[in-house]
């Protein structure tokens, strides 16, 4: 079968649509259990903070290969058939909740401990404390680096091309195969993931110094 480049790029942005989908879903969810995680890192309570920290450790210190393994055959030994498409989105979701959790510890435990004193003077239990007084500074705080972070996110998608999930890279291999234009497809392919990386690197940036500038 003869490719055009059209066809080449059409099928690249069909994979490039993919790829968008799963990093939303990774950093949608990851950023759920990345809060509950982080709630539980700061808990006053000896358990809840060793859990949460055996928890980001964990995720922290494998790649993110082997977690997609684990997730994907791990499963299938339970007798449960999973999707590729399920399997990257739990992995990638698990990663990213860990590194959020820990992005957002660090602004949340730069905010002056006095903020915890005077919030505690108004009768407010922690979990209101942090609810209405820390986290809305601590947000100001954390945009610049959970946007930066956000360009891991989809770059880390590409290790799910492994289990045969038809994301960019992927369908970028196949185009190869098909095509025997290597040099044309992956160059393509590194296009793509520079047009979705290169304006969220901007963005974090430039959020950094505009919110640095106006502490």
């Amino acid at each position: 079968m003869d490719f055009t480049l059209w066809d080449v790029v059409r099928n690249l942005l069909i994979g490039l649509q993919w790829t968008v989908a799963l990093s939303l879903v990774a950093f949608i969810g990851g950023g759920v259990i990345g809060l509950l995680v982080m709630t539980l890192r700061i808990s006053t309570l000896s358990a809840p903070r060793w859990l949460a920290r055996v928890y980001i450790e964990l995720f922290q210190g494998t790649p993110l290969l082997m977690q997609l393994f684990l997730v994907f055959f791990g499963v299938a030994l339970l007798g449960i058939d999973i999707s590729p498409w399920l399997a990257a989105s739990l992995a990638l979701t698990l990663f990213t909740s860990a590194y959020l959790a820990e992005i957002w510890r660090g602004c949340v435990e730069s905010i002056a401990h006095g903020q915890w004193e005077a919030s505690a003077s108004l009768a407010l239990s922690p979990l209101e404390q942090l609810r209405y007084v820390i986290l809305p500074q601590a947000m100001r705080i954390a945009v610049a680096p959970t946007v930066g972070f956000s360009v891991q996110v989809v770059k880390g998608t590409a290790v799910t091309s492994i289990i045969g999930f038809t994301e960019l890279t992927k369908t970028g291999g196949m185009l190869a195969n098909a095509t025997f234009q290597p040099f044309m497809v992956y160059g393509f392919v590194a296009l793509g993931y520079f047009l979705l990386c290169y304006p969220l690197s901007l963005s974090a940036r430039y959020l950094e110094r505009r919110l640095h500038a106006a502490a």
